[in-house]
């Protein structure tokens, strides 16, 4: 459809009529028109940049009321612009509300580049809803540091502001994620590689460009820099890969003043030594270090992930929804909890 194609679909005028000879005619207007209620079927278009798109994504947009959910798969930037204005210009403009993007894949940057590509794309009052989280790794990430905040600060009456925080598997979209969370709060964060610090250097440029925050990047691949960075923590998250072992006991114990440790991964063995799948500010065995586990992460994950898209179907207004405003949901949600 061409632009001005897409240009001349408009909604009847409120004021406009039939009369009984089939000719137009106009009411008085009205000094409060009724708002109207959108009534379109809630439309999900799901750009993956991998091969497929994941099912954990699509069950959970069709729980939260989309009718139709349509993957598009092995989807490359240049994609996003084209894609978006086939979905925008096929619709009534009141329709924008009920027609939404959600962006996957594994990629945090590219993720949030189509982000940025889907809303340069739109062309009001041709519009739509877009949330960018590829793998669940934003929401997963919201979820985290929100459960640690909360824990935080009934353990030591602070907020995150002036905490350090370090963020072990950094290179990973749930560490990226989490990390510039935390620093977005006022946490000095540290990012840990065990690969060197080449892979950290894209990640902390983005930060800084995107975000306007610093991140620290520290080497962590031996036992040695394990416990100088524990040592000096408030806050530990692991964010490493499933099945993966990256703190024990041993690096834990010579820290008087890590408060709180937090571990995303639910496959044995755990990330950090002790951490037990549902705990929520539970004490790690012989210490006085609180836990947040994976299934406690889990739930505040999958009800903000939720709540966002619940959120771009209700829409009268296009939202671009990434990792902070996730974190917002993640907030409330764990207050809740209580």
């Amino acid at each position: 459809m061409s632009m001005d194609e897409s240009l001349r679909i408009k909604a009847e005028p409120d004021d406009v009529v039939v009369n009984f000879e089939g000719e137009p005619s106009r009411q008085p207007k009205r000094s409060a028109p009724r708002k109207k209620t959108v009534k379109a079927t809630p439309i999900l278009h799901f750009l993956s940049t991998q091969a497929f798109a994941s099912p954990f994504d699509v069950n959970m947009a069709v729980d939260a009321g989309f009718n139709v959910v349509i993957p598009h798969t092995n989807v490359l930037l240049e994609h996003a612009r084209g894609l978006v204005q086939d979905a925008i210009f096929s619709r009534p403009p009141q329709y924008g509300c009920r027609t939404a993007i959600f962006i996957g894949g594994k990629d945090a940057l590219l993720a949030l580049d189509m982000l940025a590509a889907a809303k340069s794309a739109l062309v009001p009052p041709f519009t739509l809803s877009a949330l960018a989280d590829p793998g669940g790794s934003f929401t997963t990430a919201a979820a985290m540091v929100a459960c640690v905040e909360e824990v935080f600060r009934s353990k030591t009456s602070r907020p995150l502001k002036g905490a350090t925080v370090a963020v072990f598997g950094a290179t990973g979209v749930v560490g990226f994620a989490s990390a510039v969370i935390a620093a977005l709060q006022g946490a000095k964060v540290e990012v840990v590689s065990h690969m060197g610090l080449k892979p950290l250097k894209p990640l902390t440029r983005a930060a800084k460009e995107r975000f306007g925050v610093d991140l620290v990047p520290v080497l962590g691949g031996r036992d040695t820099d394990k416990a100088k960075i524990v040592a000096r923590a408030d806050i530990v998250l692991c964010a490493a890969a499933a099945g993966i072992r990256v703190l024990g006991s041993k690096h834990l114990r010579g820290s008087k003043k890590l408060k709180v440790v937090a571990d995303v991964n639910a496959v044995p063995p755990s990330g950090i030594e002790g951490v037990e799948l549902f705990d929520f500010g539970a004490s790690l065995p012989s210490s006085a270090i609180a836990s947040v586990g994976p299934l406690a992460i889990g739930d505040i994950k999958y009800k903000t992930q939720a709540k966002l898209l619940r959120q771009m179907i209700d829409a009268q207004n296009p939202m671009m929804l990434d990792f902070t405003h996730a974190f917002e949901v993640a907030r409330k949600l764990v207050r809740l909890r209580k």
